[in-house]
C-alpha cells in the first residue's frame, strides 16, 4: 500500500487535486491518501483528507496577514499529520505562499522522500531567483504551462510538462452552441473581493453599452449561491433591478458557450474562457497595498496567461485604475460591432490554446508522481 499526502488550498486546487488522484487510483490501485484539500479532493481521499479550502483560499497580501496566526498553526497542523502517517511521497498543488514555505519546514525537519509539486507556481512572473531555491527543496516539478518546463530544468530540477488539465476539462463540456447575437458575459470572480470589486463597475458600463448596441443583452456568472444573494443586492444598490433577473448560478461553462463576448474576471477563468473560444476583455481590481506590492514584485508584461504564452497582448486588460466602465464599454462594444476584431480575436486564442496540449494532462501528471516514487524506491534499494 503506497502512502500519498497531497496538499492544495484552493478551489482550483482541490479540482487538479481531485483529478490527478482519480488518475492516481486507476493507474496504481491502492494508494493511500493523506492531506490537506478542498471538498472534492475529500471526495477522492477520504477520512483522512483534511477540508480546509475555503477558510485556506484567501486572496491578496493584506488578507493573508490577518490570518497569520491561523496559517501558522496549519502549518504545525500539516507537518504533524506528515509525522503521523510517514508518506512514501508528498505532493504540493500550487498555492505557493505556504506549500513552499511547508517543503522547507518538511526538509527542516528530516523528511527525505520525494516532494513533488504539482501546478507550477508562477515564479517567472514574481521571483525567478526562487527557482534555485526549490530545486534543492523538490524531486519533481510538474508544470502545465510548455515554457516553464525550459525554465525549471535549467536549475538542474527534474520537470514534466503534463499540459493543462482545461483542454480536457473544456472539451468534456464543450456543447457545440453557436453563439447569441449581441448578448454579453459578465464574469466576476469566484471569491467575494473580487466581485465586490468587480461587480460594480460591470454594471455601471450597462447603460452605456446600451446607449451604443441598443439591442444588446445581458448575462452574469455567480460561482455560488452565496455571491449571487451579494450581486442581486447590489444590482438593487446600483439601481439596476433587472439585472438580479441575469444573474446565473453555476453556469459558467455554459455561459461562456452562449455570449458573443465577455468581460472576465483574471485567473482560472481567463483560461477557460479562451479554450471555449469566447472574444473576452480580462479586468482586475485589488486592494491598493496588495497591487502596490504585486506591481513592484512581478517581472511579467502581462497578468493574463493567454498574453503569458503568446508573448503579446492576444486579450485586452483592463486593470486596476485602467478598469473603468468606461473602457469596459470601449473593449466590449467594438468586440460587438466589429465582426473582424472578434473572428481574430477567436482565432488567436485558438492558437493559443493548442500550445497546452491535446488532453490526458491528469494521467500524465499522475505517471510522472509514480515514476518519481519509482526512482525514489530503486535508489533506495541500490544504496
Amino acid at each position: 500500500m503506497k502512502k500519498i499526502f497531497i496538499l492544495a488550498g484552493e478551489v482550483s486546487g482541490d479540482t487538479h487535486g481531485a483529478g490527478l488522484m482519480r488518475a492516481l487510483q486507476e493507474l496504481h490501485g491502492g494508494i493511500e491518501f493523506s492531506g490537506f484539500c478542498g471538498p472534492q479532493m475529500k471526495n477522492c481521499g477520504g477520512a483522512k483528507m483534511l477540508d480546509w479550502v475555503e477558510q485556506a483560499g484567501v486572496l491578496g497580501l493584506w488578507e493573508v496577514l490577518k490570518m497569520y496566526g491561523w496559517f501558522k498553526q496549519k502549518m504545525a497542523e500539516a507537518l504533524a499529520l506528515v509525522a503521523e502517517e510517514k508518506p512514501d511521497a508528498v505532493i504540493l498543488i500550487d498555492y505557493p505562499g505556504f506549500n513552499l514555505r511547508f517543503a522547507k519546514a518538511l526538509r527542516e525537519a528530516g523528511f527525505d522522500r520525494p516532494i513533488i509539486y504539482y501546478i507550477s507556481p508562477q515564479v517567472w512572473a514574481w521571483k525567478k531567483g526562487r527557482v534555485k531555491t526549490m530545486a534543492k527543496l523538490l524531486d519533481l516539478m510538474i508544470c502545465i504551462f510548455p515554457f516553464e518546463k525550459d525554465l525549471y530544468e535549467k536549475s538542474g530540477l527534474r520537470t514534466v510538462f503534463s499540459g493543462h488539465p482545461m483542454v480536457d476539462r473544456t472539451k468534456s463540456l464543450s456543447r457545440g452552441w453557436n453563439r447569441e447575437a449581441n448578448l454579453v458575459g459578465f464574469f466576476p470572480g469566484s471569491r467575494v473581493n473580487e466581485v465586490k470589486r468587480h461587480f460594480p463597475v460591470m454594471l455601471q458600463s450597462v447603460k452605456l453599452i446600451r446607449a451604443a448596441v441598443p439591442d444588446v443583452k445581458f448575462a452574469v456568472s455567480a460561482a455560488n449561491q452565496s455571491l449571487a444573494n451579494m450581486m442581486r443586492g447590489m444590482a438593487e444598490s446600483a439601481g439596476l433591478p433587472e439585472a438580479i433577473r441575469w444573474i446565473e448560478v453555476g453556469t459558467a461553462n455554459d455561459l461562456m458557450q452562449r455570449v458573443q463576448v465577455g468581460a472576465v474576471a483574471s485567473g482560472t477563468a481567463t483560461l477557460e474562457a479562451a479554450c471555449f473560444g469566447l472574444p473576452y476583455v480580462l479586468v482586475y481590481k485589488v486592494n491598493a497595498i496588495t497591487y502596490a506590492v504585486g506591481k513592484s514584485v512581478v517581472k511579467i508584461k502581462h497578468l493574463g496567461i493567454v498574453n503569458v504564452l503568446a508573448g503579446e497582448t492576444v486579450v485586452q486588460e483592463l486593470v486596476q485604475h485602467d478598469f473603468t466602465a468606461e473602457s469596459v464599454t470601449k473593449s466590449l462594444v467594438t468586440l460587438l460591432k466589429d465582426d473582424a476584431a472578434r473572428n481574430a480575436l477567436t482565432k488567436r486564442l485558438a492558437e493559443v490554446v493548442a500550445t497546452l496540449g491535446e488532453g490526458g494532462a491528469y494521467r500524465r501528471a499522475a505517471e510522472a508522481v509514480l515514476t518519481q516514487m519509482h526512482m525514489e524506491e530503486v535508489a533506495n534499494k541500490a544504496s
